[in-house]
């Protein structure tokens, strides 16, 4: 017993570290500004900073119970497994995929009373515009896209279980990075219009758009805005997609609601990942990580599963290995996106040299998300995929103060 938990310990670990490695490795350093130190004070006031405070650290810990019952459910799936998975089937890839689609509505469905609470806060705050009719649709989408998703996974995951024993997790490594690269390219054109409506941004945005991604020097392709505002007043702005799925997303609020110049602040921002090749490099650190995480969900499952012949009752030891990996893993490669962030920033800054724009914006962000401009270290290391709302001010302010004042003196 002892030995088995060193053993998944060790797995774990493994995993962690060459993810760290990974982000090590990839991180961009060159081109990256360093922030000012600023003062929260100088931006937000006392009761703007209570209010975020109030509302996002409630969030924070509903969202570790969350996570503290979808644990649950794997571990009581593997404790106590049904008593319909101990049996042999007639067809067992057809129960391995009913038994995968189960298992995912089983953990997503768990934690809904938790999410409501969680909606219910955002609601409060004016976050959230959707009705509450409109959020079990999408619900339900999202139930039926994973239930599917998972039930074609555990059906292939017992295919090469069965057909190779010790080596599974090699080529399940290769099927982990093709269905992230597929994820990419056709997530844009398929499963993104199951949940939002996409139209041509405004003739004047994407003019700008275009104008900024000239000077930047990037193709663009399809400039659109999203219907954000039918669910939210949060703002956003995002790149997806490759190939010809890539394009540039703009969520309706912030095309309707944000002055021009602070507009372009974003769209550099969004143009610079595409320039520095940020999705192709999130790829590459996949195709780092993927063998040693199925490696070491291998060896979990293998210490946690039923002894025997791969089947349906395999499946919730698998469920449980691919969490205690992957959300470490996920952690770990949070650090990799805030790199892409803060250079982004640092990039879109040159891009527009207009710092007050930026700084600007970052402030309203903040209060239109009801985001805390400077959080715990420990909550903006761990979960944080951008830079902190003050870090973001710092790297304006440090361009003010310094890059665009050597650039002007610099000899031409």
């Amino acid at each position: 017993m002892v030995r088995g938990r060193l053993r998944i310990s060790l797995a774990v670990v493994a995993a962690v570290a060459v993810a760290e490695i990974a982000v090590l490795v990839l991180r961009p350093n060159d081109g990256v500004i360093k922030p000012a130190d600023v003062q929260v004070s100088a931006y937000f006031s006392d009761h703007q900073v209570d209010r975020a405070q109030d509302f996002r650290q409630p969030q924070l810990w509903l969202y570790g119970v969350t996570l503290a019952i979808q644990a649950g459910v794997l571990v009581l799936l593997v404790a106590r497994p049904p008593r319909a998975l101990k049996g042999a089937f007639r067809r067992p890839l057809l129960a391995a995929a009913l038994t995968g689609a189960a298992i995912s509505v089983a953990v997503n469905v768990a934690p809904l009373p938790v999410q409501l609470i969680m909606r219910e806060r955002a609601k409060d705050v004016g976050l959230v515009t959707q009705p509450l009719g409109g959020y079990f649709e999408d619900v339900g989408k999202s139930l039926l896209l994973g239930g599917a998703l998972a039930g074609g996974g555990a059906a292939l995951a017992i295919v090469l279980m069965r057909r190779l024993p010790r080596t599974w997790w090699i080529p399940g490594a290769a099927i982990v990075f093709a269905f992230g690269v597929g994820t990419i390219y056709a997530g844009p054109v398929v499963v993104d219009p199951l949940f939002n409506r996409f139209e041509d941004a405004p003739p004047a945005v994407r003019a700008d758009v275009m104008r900024i991604a000239e000077r930047a020097g990037v193709k663009v392709g399809d400039v659109l805005s999203v219907d954000a505002s039918q669910r939210t007043t949060a703002v956003n702005a995002y790149v997806t997609g490759i190939g010809s799925t890539k394009r540039v997303v703009l969520y309706d609020n912030l095309t309707d609601d944000f002055d021009r110049r602070q507009l372009n602040v974003v769209v550099a921002h969004e143009l610079s990942h595409v320039k520095h090749n940020d999705i192709r490099t999130g790829l590459l650190f996949l195709l780092i990580v993927a063998p040693v995480g199925m490696w070491a969900v291998a060896e979990v499952t293998r210490k946690l599963g039923p002894e025997g012949a791969a089947g349906a009752q395999t499946l919730p030891a698998l469920a449980a290995a691919i969490a205690l990996v992957v959300t470490p893993m996920t952690l770990v490669s949070n650090q990799l996106s805030r790199g892409f962030e803060a250079h982004a920033d640092s990039a879109a800054l040159r891009i527009t040299d207009d710092p007050q724009a930026a700084i600007e914006f970052h402030k309203r962000l903040a209060l239109r998300n009801v985001s805390d401009p400077d959080p715990p270290k420990w909550v903006s290391f761990v979960f944080g995929t951008h830079p902190t709302t003050l870090d973001r001010i710092g790297i304006a302010k440090a361009y003010e103060e310094h890059e665009r004042r050597a650039s002007r003196h610099a000899p031409h």
